[in-house]
């Protein structure tokens, strides 16, 4: 089995390293430096896909970023999907994104629970505190760092509470938390 880190690199270095490392612990059990493996070839803003499987690191590939604009979602029921680790088989995630219709994204709902989107986790504002969902489909490494930084707070998020938030967020390693101004979801 193959998983994978997405890394932000930037100015030649390597962002949020811990929090990755700790995933890749998380994973497969091992303790890796992904430091010793990441050499961003340029000052630009890289996406770093590193790629490990319980032997250890396989590969290292590093791509420009450029950020997708996504402003309408798709709420997608799926009870049965697993994507509690980062596989490179994102087959299942894909299946789900391939059904947006005419929507940039998706949000998978997963017993009566609003996860994930098929890139990013998410978080509402409740009018008092940014909240993101207790139980996502992947414990993303911006969402733990937030949390930790106590910037956002777990708690099971409902459909009605997701249409009813006062904002809306996406974040993952690459985008950091990114406050949407303009969106909207449909079923």
């Amino acid at each position: 089995m193959y998983y994978f880190e997405t890394i932000k690199c930037e100015d030649f270095e390597v962002l949020n390293l811990d929090y990755h490392n700790k995933r890749v612990a998380n994973t497969i059990g091992l303790n890796i430096n992904l430091q010793e493996y990441i050499y961003p070839p340029s000052n630009e803003l890289l996406r770093c896909k590193v790629i490990y499987d319980e032997e250890g690191i396989t590969d290292v590939e590093y791509f420009k970023y450029k950020k997708r604009e996504i402003k309408s979602f798709k709420i997608i029921v799926e009870d049965k999907i697993n994507y509690s680790k980062k596989y490179v088989n994102r087959t299942a995630l894909d299946n789900l994104f391939n059904q947006r219709e005419n929507a940039d994204e998706i949000i998978i709902i997963k017993n009566d629970f609003v996860t994930d989107t098929s890139i990013a986790n998410i978080a509402i504002h409740d009018g008092s505190s940014w909240i993101t969902p207790k139980t996502p489909l992947l414990y993303g490494t911006t969402r733990a760092r937030l949390i930790e930084e106590k910037r956002i707070f777990e708690k099971e998020i409902t459909i009605d509470m997701l249409k009813n938030a006062k904002k809306f967020a996406l974040m993952n390693a690459m985008i950091d938390f990114d406050i949407l101004e303009d969106y909207s979801f449909f079923l």
